[in-house]
């Protein structure tokens, strides 16, 4: 049953990139559908990392202890002041790695 699931869930991500990936294929999307998808890579990236930087112990933890929260601070800062996601990875993972 678990192997019919995981080629279930193959079968339905390979159609869903095949249809939109292949040429041949006379499918497009309109502009507000690209719109909303649009959206959908910061949606999923924030729905992954705010647990992570915001909760420790199932509890909000906003404080200068919260080793993910100043790494993620830092990142966010690097990110926006040096526009190099290379150099913004490496020091906010050496500042995490220090601290934690």
């Amino acid at each position: 049953m678990i192997w019919l699931s995981i080629l279930a869930m193959a079968a339905v991500v390979f159609a869903s990139r095949y249809l939109f990936l292949e040429p041949q294929i006379p499918l497009r999307l309109g502009k507000t559908a690209l719109r909303f998808l649009s959206y959908s890579a910061p949606a999923v990236l924030t729905a992954i990392f705010a647990p992570i930087v915001f909760v420790r112990d199932e509890q909000l933890s906003l404080g200068l202890d919260n080793p993910y929260l100043i790494a993620a601070a830092l990142a966010c800062g690097l990110a926006i002041f040096t526009r190099n996601a290379l150099l913004t990875t490496l020091l906010s993972m050496a500042v995490f790695f220090i601290i934690h």
